[in-house]
């Protein structure tokens, strides 16, 4: 095509001309180029329009400990990488996930009920998916997914990877099972997705499994044996949540004073990795759940003590005060032990709270064991406690050698002197922390006023105080004025 010459080169050229002419010359430039600028331009015809294809939708439910949490939020990532978007409606989910606990019976209980409604549920839409992962289904397998039960798949807490896999055959009316256990599985790769968060406070996971095996717990053989996971990972986790505004993770682990690391020669313990986090920020506060009384170093202990942004809160399970069903429930530690490791936390930590776990009613428990173990809570002063009374589960190793023989009856009023003792001495407990001033990170909104916040101290005690103009996330100091069973109220110091 002839290469037409730029107007303004003519208009510049020829100026002493005829202007007329030139104009008019420059009109008809500009018109050929508009027409070729047109067809180099013209639209083309719009495409076929394409079917949308609506995002199926993901709801968990979670029964039991922060582990369950925390694996959740692992299968949540995993699903959304398969095209899920998780959704808190459990109505409009075309998959829900039922994430289980084996601890106690009545556990299992409120899922079996739970499973009777969700059964109902599918009946009115076919396409619902509903499976069942977790320790539940660990222990149970194939019984969860008999005719009837309204389940379509099982997965066991190591069997995570495969959930696309057997989602995609439950699509397809094939039922499946997967509850191999693994001596490696920790998820470290996987970023998990915060579910229900508040922004301020989560989990993270630094291990699984257990190798204690407690003569009453089902853990070791639903969860396998203890692994630890690669701590670059966890640091990598808690600097990224700590860099979406996240100001407080919790250490979880069966036991986490078991965790062990070594590559290439470098061991690396608990009380280590615990100082390896705390030193990513003085702003961001340090947790851990749950301790094993046999395992609680010096060592851990002093690194709590010299870290102001380590909690000053130890979860130290007794479960009896009394030697002898110490050796029965396989603790590996004496009530005398256990004291001793309490008078060296009072010792180095003097503002450290301490929390337990008692069973009330466990096999050949006297009246004079259960005397015992209200002892002990009246001399170590709990600041809280979660009690409960023995249930016998299967394949546990009391199952098989020991008698469930302490009658019903007895094991609830057992149970109710417990409760009675750790009210009074949490109460004692609250009363003491009047007229103090803590740092309290605040965590959201009141729930009974709006004009409130709430938040924790370091000692894991909660406190609600005014709103102000305090941003959620922020850390405060507060005086404690009067306190109610379960709360420290009081003012923002000056």
């Amino acid at each position: 095509m002839r290469k037409l010459p730029h107007s303004a080169t003519l208009v510049n050229k020829y100026s002493h001309k005829n202007r007329k002419i030139l104009i008019i010359y420059t009109f008809v430039i500009s018109f050929f180029r508009y027409r070729q600028a047109m067809r180099i331009n013209r639209p083309m015809a719009s495409p076929p329009r394409k079917c949308i294809v609506m995002a199926k939708k993901l709801y968990i439910e979670t029964y039991g400990c922060q582990m369950n949490v925390a694996d959740s939020e692992v299968v949540a990532s995993i699903l959304k990488d398969e095209g899920y978007l998780y959704t808190n409606d459990i109505s409009e989910a075309d998959l829900i996930l039922i994430n289980t606990c084996s601890i106690r019976e009545n556990a299992e209980q409120k899922i079996w009920n739970r499973m009777k409604q969700l059964k109902s549920m599918k009946k009115k839409r076919a396409q619902l998916l509903v499976g069942l992962i977790g320790c539940m289904a660990e222990r149970l397998k194939e019984k969860l997914i008999a005719d009837g039960q309204g389940v379509d798949f099982v997965a066991g807490p190591d069997a995570y990877r495969e959930l696309p896999g057997a989602v995609a055959a439950a699509e397809q009316g094939k039922k499946s099972v997967n509850t191999i256990l693994s001596l490696e599985e920790t998820y470290g790769d996987i970023s998990p997705m915060r579910l229900d968060s508040n922004g301020v406070s989560s989990f993270i996971s630094i291990m699984r499994g257990c190798d204690n095996f407690c003569s009453y717990c089902v853990v070791p053989y639903v969860r396998g044996r203890e692994r630890s996971r690669d701590p670059e990972s966890i640091c990598c986790e808690a600097s990224e949540l700590f860099g979406k505004g996240y100001r407080e993770v919790t250490l979880l682990g069966q036991n986490v004073n078991s965790y062990r690391w070594k590559e290439s020669g470098d061991v690396m313990d608990f009380p280590d990795l615990l100082e390896k986090i705390a030193g990513i920020d003085p702003l961001l506060r340090v947790r851990f759940a749950t301790s094993h009384p046999k395992d609680l170093s010096d060592h851990l202990i002093e690194v709590i003590a010299r870290n102001a942004n380590i909690c000053r809160h130890i979860h130290l399970p007794a479960q009896s005060g009394s030697n002898k069903i110490l050796k029965l429930m396989n603790r590996k530690y004496t009530r005398e032990q256990y004291l001793e490791r309490i008078g060296a936390i009072r010792r180095e930590i003097p503002d450290c709270s301490i929390s337990t776990d008692i069973i009330a009613g466990f096999c050949a428990e006297s009246e004079e064991d259960h005397k015992d173990t209200l002892a002990l809570m009246e001399e170590v002063g709990y600041d809280f406690a979660y009690m409960f009374k023995y249930s016998e589960r299967p394949g546990t190793r009391a199952a098989e050698s020991m008698d469930d023989n302490v009658p019903e009856d007895t094991k609830i009023t057992r149970l109710n002197e417990i409760i009675s003792l750790q009210n009074r001495l949490s109460e004692i407990s609250k009363k003491g922390d009047l007229g103090k001033s803590f740092e309290v990170l605040t965590e959201g909104v009141s729930k009974r006023s709006a004009e409130h916040l709430t938040g924790r101290t370091s000692q894991n005690k909660v406190v609600v105080f005014p709103r102000n103009n305090i941003a959620i996330g922020e850390y405060v100091r507060v005086t404690i004025e009067r306190n109610t069973s379960a709360t420290l109220i009081g003012k923002v110091s000056e």
